[in-house]
């Protein structure tokens, strides 16, 4: 049976990882810590989906990489800023064939490589130093995004709100049989699987449209049909939009829609907090880095100026800092 492990039993880990145990066709053990790990091993996986809980036993939870041993898929879904301290520790999950699947916000550490316009160095904002990639090289990747909303009602307790979708395609682009045979197994776990040849555009594209949801809610409280209500504020988000697609159309990721249209997308979700906002109220840490910090670095490297990018970044880092929840 194939082995899978998640890193990270969040909203979105639980999510995952319910689901894959549940279809029974891959032991699905868990890295987690604290009273989600005992949760996990006194309950297993829980996923409450409406009136029904979908329950599964957990293979095996653990804190310790060594205990959970090689793996032949392994599901990130840490926050980014967690990530550089934790790749390294993983080597104990990895063997020659093991895929990675980093189902995770805003750029990711490999996003880089391959384009020649940002140069061969990682990206400081998301991969300080390298450290990510030396200990998770780019040929082990699957990338992959996630469309869909869920939260933590309760220490190993995920409430599933809405969405099944999952994008997943080489890191290169183009096809391959292992993106096939993942998709097909995600898809039999019940999820909205898509295989795609432009899986860098797919993340640039989900991240043009929430790089400035997150922060602008985290820097006011409002949730997201209030921003967009406010003229103003809608109009302030609409340009730091304009400058990332600018910066995608350097990268081989232009964006085709306005940014009026994307709105008129995100207002069917209604009164929604976004995940930033959520981890603001519940003093965690800030998610920032990815979602537009790096677009700042992308911008620098490839010549657009992102004066709306700079300012959103510069006042949430700095509400960050004063909440502790941003470092110095």
């Amino acid at each position: 049976m194939l082995k899978v492990c998640v890193v990270g039993a969040g909203a979105i880990g639980g999510f995952l990882g319910t689901r894959l145990a549940a279809a029974g066709e891959a032991s699905v053990a868990v890295l987690a810590r604290g009273a989600t790990l005992v949760a996990l091993r006194d309950h297993g996986w829980r996923l409450q989906e409406g009136a029904t809980l979908l329950q599964a036993p957990a293979a095996t939870a653990s804190d310790d990489p060594h205990a959970l041993g090689p793996q032949d898929l392994i599901i990130l879904t840490v926050k980014g800023q967690a990530l550089p301290a934790l790749a390294p520790t993983l080597a104990p999950l990895i063997a020659a064939d093991t895929l990675v699947l980093p189902a995770m916000n805003g750029v990711p550490w490999w996003f880089s490589d391959g384009i020649a316009a940002l140069g061969a160095r990682p990206l400081e904002s998301v991969d300080p130093g390298g450290g990510i990639a030396a200990a998770i090289p780019g040929r082990r990747v699957v990338g992959c995004v996630v469309h869909a909303s869920a939260a933590t009602a309760a220490p190993g307790i995920t409430l599933h709100r809405m969405g099944r979708g999952l994008i997943i395609g080489e890191p290169a682009g183009g096809d391959s049989a292992r993106v096939r045979a993942l998709g097909a197994l995600l898809t039999r776990a019940g999820f909205d699987v898509t295989c795609s040849q432009r899986i860098r555009y797919d993340i640039w594209y989900k991240l043009w449209g929430n790089m400035t949801m997150n922060p602008v809610s985290a820097l006011t409280g409002a949730t997201m049909d209030r921003v967009l209500d406010d003229a103003l504020v809608r109009d302030f988000c609409s340009r730091a939009m304009a400058e990332a697609a600018a910066i995608g159309a350097r990268i081989g990721c232009e964006v085709r829609e306005s940014p009026e249209d994307r709105h008129a997308v995100t207002r069917r979700l209604g009164a929604s907090k976004t995940s930033m906002l959520q981890d603001l109220e519940a003093l965690r840490p800030l998610e920032l880095d990815a979602l537009i910090g790096a677009v700042r670095e992308i911008g620098e490297r490839v010549g657009v100026a992102t004066p709306n990018c700079d300012a959103l970044f510069g006042l949430t880092r700095l509400l960050g800092q004063v909440r502790g929840l941003y470092p110095q």
